[in-house]
Formats: structure tokens, sequence, C-alpha cells
């Protein structure tokens, strides 16, 4: 028998199913809203609704947006020599926030992962070889996780762009700052020691 009742034990399992939200976070976010007024209920409720309705994706980019172009691609004060490859739509919020990026995106949607049956073909990189061959683009930023499957996506689309004459390169890899180089694993390690830089 259960102590919770349905409605708030239904609650608590959608919000489960989120990323980053465990057993515990859900219930407190559950008894949160259950406390909360009736119209903020309401607002998340067609907040949420609208999330899928409202968006599609920009047709230069690949960026999920609420206009065609995004709002980036039509900004013309961005450097279009620069264009950064990404794999997924939240990978552009944390570049933006650095403020030290002022080109344009491209987002991949996904890595290639032959395991699980991702190719080429399934992601935006067919997409991606006009953007690069139209004669404004000097440099192509990959962005890709630092995985199996980020590198491997970097690497082949490496192949694919080098030929066209621009400058493809790769974010360092190595120590996040204020880090401690004895917590570091040999991976991270290794790639600070390989990305290194004059100083």
């Amino acid at each position: 028998m259960s102590i919770t009742a349905e409605p708030i034990a239904r609650v608590m399992l959608a919000l489960s199913k989120l990323p980053g939200i465990g057993p515990k976070s859900a219930q407190r976010l559950a008894y949160h809203l259950l406390d909360s007024p009736d119209m903020e209920i309401e607002e998340l409720a067609n907040s949420l609704l609208e999330l899928k309705g409202g968006l599609s994706l920009c047709s230069i980019c690949f960026n999920v947006a609420d206009r065609n172009p995004c709002s980036i691609c039509a900004d013309t004060h961005r450097d279009a020599a620069l264009l950064c490859v990404v794999e997924r739509p939240s990978d552009i919020p944390p570049v933006e926030r650095t403020g030290r990026f002022h080109g344009f995106y491209h987002v991949l949607h996904g890595s290639l992962n032959p395991a699980r049956g991702i190719g080429p073909d399934a992601l935006r990189i067919r997409e991606l070889l006009p953007r690069v061959r139209s004669g404004a683009v000097t440099e192509v930023i990959l962005a890709t996780n630092p995985t199996v499957e980020g590198e491997a996506t970097a690497m082949y689309i490496r192949q694919l762009v080098s030929p066209c004459g621009v400058r493809v390169t790769r974010l360092a890899r190595g120590l996040p700052f204020g880090a401690d180089i004895e917590y570091a694993d040999d991976i991270t390690l290794g790639q600070a020691i390989e990305s290194r830089q004059g100083f």
C-alpha cells in the first residue's frame, strides 16, 4: 500500500525521468508544486505544452528556435568567418555564456555511434558542407563532447571539411580552472599536457 497519494506519485514519477532529478528531488518538487498557487501551476503546464508546439529547427544552423532563422543566425554583428560545430542545441548556451565566441553555430543533433546505428546520415553533417564551402567561413571549431563518440564525430568532420581549405580547430582539453593536479584523472591530465599553450 502506497503512503503517497496517486496524483503526487504520478508527478514524482514524471519528474524523476528528467535528467539530474532523483527520487528525493522529484518528491521535493512535487510537494513544492502542490503548495504553489494554481496560477503558477497553470503557467508551468502551459509553458510545457508550448515547449514542443512553439519551437522548430532553424533552417541554417539547426538550433531549436521560436523563429526562422534563429536569433543567432539573424544577428548581423556576429563573425561569419567562425563556425562552431556542436552536438546538441543544449551545447550552445554554455559556449555563449563564456562571452568569448562571436561566430555562428552548426548543430549536429547527436554524434556518430555505429553500435546504436547512428551514422553520418542520421546527423546534420551533410548540411554543414555547403556552409563551409560558401567562402565566408575561414575556421571551423569542432566542439563535440570529449567522449569516444564525440571524438569520432570530430575526426570524421575534420576529414570532410579539411579539403575545403578552412582551418579546423578543436576545443582544448584539460584541467578545469581551480582544479588540483593531484585529483585529475590520467586522461584529463594527459589532454592538458597535449593541449598546453605558450605562457
